[in-house]
């Protein structure tokens, strides 16, 4: 692994833990400073992660978050339904991936007590890289992790959390237990029905924020 695709791992995390809003200038000299990295190393991964959808460079201006459309949200899900309920549907409840989904549903649990909206979101991402992590595939992995950022920023592009992340917390809690209680085809229908949910959820809030 090169210094740039290690970097551009950790700077996707910290978009999947919400730490950059969408719309946000990166700073060069600040970010090269603080990961002490040669500037070089730092436009490679911008490139890498602009070419992901998750960087957005401006000529003049420099280089931004994305800030993603209803058309990326649309994508964003029908990408989400084809790797998500394809892995669930081949996979078993007993696949050791299901008590990663366990850990991250009480912990959002946890945060949904306690109102933390920004951890229900890491949570939320969690779970559904546990899902995917139920196909043993690492390049599927690799790829959920560009989505999973992807969505974090629609998530944060919204000012509504607690609309869209608490109803959340229970549809995962009912994905989980069809799919250890009723088998792999029965979660699976659970899990689309939950994503085209949320997608509504998501467009009708992008329509009353008029974003388009």
């Amino acid at each position: 692994m090169t210094h740039s695709d290690a970097l551009a791992d950790l700077l996707r995390q910290r978009i999947i833990d919400g730490e950059f809003m969408p719309g946000s200038r990166l700073s060069e000299s600040a970010l090269s400073n603080q990961f002490e990295v040669s500037r070089n190393t730092l436009r490679e991964t911008y490139r890498a992660l602009a070419e992901q959808g998750l960087l957005t460079h401006v000529p003049h201006r420099g280089v931004s978050v994305s800030a993603p459309s209803m058309a990326d949200v649309v994508d964003i899900y029908r990408c989400r339904r084809t790797v998500e309920c394809t892995t669930m549907r081949g996979s078993r409840p007993e696949h050791p991936a299901v008590q990663r989904m366990a850990d991250a549903l009480h912990l959002a649990e946890t945060h949904l007590a306690a109102e933390d909206w920004l951890g229900i979101g890491s949570a939320n991402m969690a779970f559904h890289e546990g899902i995917v992590a139920l196909s043993d595939s690492p390049r599927l992995m690799r790829m959920f992790r560009n989505v999973a950022a992807e969505l974090r920023l629609v998530f944060l592009t919204l000012d509504d959390p607690h609309a869209l992340h608490a109803p959340f917390v229970a549809s995962n809690r009912r994905v989980l237990t069809v799919f250890t209680a009723e088998g792999p085809e029965a979660g699976a229908l659970e899990l689309e029905r939950y994503l085209l949910n949320s997608e509504r959820s998501v467009l009708g809030a992008y329509t009353r924020a008029n974003r388009a």
